[in-house]
């Protein structure tokens, strides 16, 4: 029996980054409301632009026909200091996106990820093209609810998870980073659980 939440089972000590407890729930925060879709194809979209050759959009179909990718034992932190262990994810890697979008300029250094309601996540470029990197769509084997980001989220679980950013309808390539919604509040821009990177200094 464990005295409080903050205490790891053994075993799981490498699994769980400092200042974070298990838990078995999947806690809903957020910015904004939880948006409706009624009917995707005419409703939803995914806008690839900035530092590429070219823009493109894809139409809820087109990236549902995407080659996707199934990870899973897979941790994710939340900077409200909740971890959740061995998740499984389902969608499409983001460097095989990559491959499916008009060319990367040399200048595309950094990503932002628009989402409705004007909510963004910056994220450096070379963080993206990691394994467990996913614009997922699938949890757990199963559509994601609503408030987890139906009917996709960006997926970066080394970072805390509010980089992870629900309801994605843009990805923008940049040459230089530009603060997302969060860190214009005073979040730490680089978001590493391992480092408690949980505020700017």
């Amino acid at each position: 029996m464990f005295s409080n939440k903050y205490d790891i089972p053994e075993g799981m000590e490498e699994r769980v980054p400092p200042g974070q407890y298990i838990t078995q729930k999947f806690p809903v925060l957020h910015y904004g409301e939880t948006p409706v879709y009624k009917e995707l194809e005419q409703s939803w979209d995914l806008r690839v632009f900035g530092e590429l050759e070219a823009p493109k959009t894809f139409s809820y179909s087109e990236f549902r026909a995407l080659p996707t990718v199934t990870i899973e034992n897979i941790d994710i932190h939340c900077v409200t200091r909740w971890s959740k262990l061995a998740t499984t994810w389902t969608g499409v890697r983001f460097r095989d996106f990559i491959q499916h979008i008009p060319a990367l300029k040399p200048s595309a250094k950094y990503v932002l990820a628009h989402s409705e309601g004007g909510y963004t996540a910056n994220m450096p470029l070379e963080i993206m093209y990691d394994d467990d990197v996913l614009l997922a769509y699938l949890y757990e084997g199963e559509e994601l609810a609503p408030d987890h980001g139906f009917p996709l989220r960006l997926f970066v679980p080394k970072k805390y998870f509010w980089k992870s950013a629900k309801w994605l309808r843009g990805i923008e390539f940049m040459s230089a980073d530009r603060l997302g919604f969060w860190e214009r509040y005073g979040y730490h821009n680089n978001a590493d659980p391992w480092q408690e990177e949980r505020h700017a200094d």
